[in-house]
């Protein structure tokens, strides 16, 4: 287990992911705009925070601040969809990282889709869910629809039938 080096950092993040997290909740209410409202705040200043870590820190990873903080500067990363160049920096710097064993690779997969996504491309792994038809979530198009599972795999994160709870 990597040793926290970074506790002050750690504990910002992981308030960030809470709040992420609660606010995300409220949203999916599509009925309250003042929740809608409430995330679009919240995602926007979380973008504008993650972008002054990544350039004073480089990707947060588990050596600097632990697994479950990490993730939270992913999922902040992942809800930035207005800041795409928060995005795709945090891409670039979480696959450093991920390469050097320092975060996981199931949030770097998630994060690829997502930049894909907002940057109007087809995604590889399909995990950006498009809407839900007929009570069945529906991907994003993706580059290679008939190997979306033998990638996901190779990426070592669960079927989409597993991530969507069908």
């Amino acid at each position: 287990m990597a040793v926290v080096t970074d506790t002050e950092l750690q504990a910002e993040l992981m308030e960030m992911g809470r709040v992420d997290l609660e606010v995300t909740t409220a949203a999916l209410d599509q009925e309250d705009f003042e929740a809608q409202l409430a995330w679009r705040r919240v995602t926007a200043a979380h973008a504008e925070r993650l972008a002054e870590i990544l350039d004073a820190h480089g990707w947060p990873g588990d050596d600097l601040v632990g697994r479950p903080a990490s993730q939270a500067a992913w999922k902040v990363a992942q809800h930035a969809d207005h800041r795409l160049d928060v995005q795709r920096l945090a891409l670039v710097l979480l696959s450093e990282a991920v390469a050097e064993g320092r975060a996981g690779a199931r949030d770097l997969v998630f994060l690829t889709d997502r930049v894909r996504v907002n940057e109007g491309r087809r995604q590889v792994y399909g995990t950006q869910i498009a809407g839900v038809r007929d009570g069945v979530p529906v991907p994003w198009p993706c580059e290679e629809p008939e190997r979306v599972e033998e990638l996901r795999a190779e990426a070592g994160v669960e079927s989409f039938a597993a991530q969507t709870g069908l």
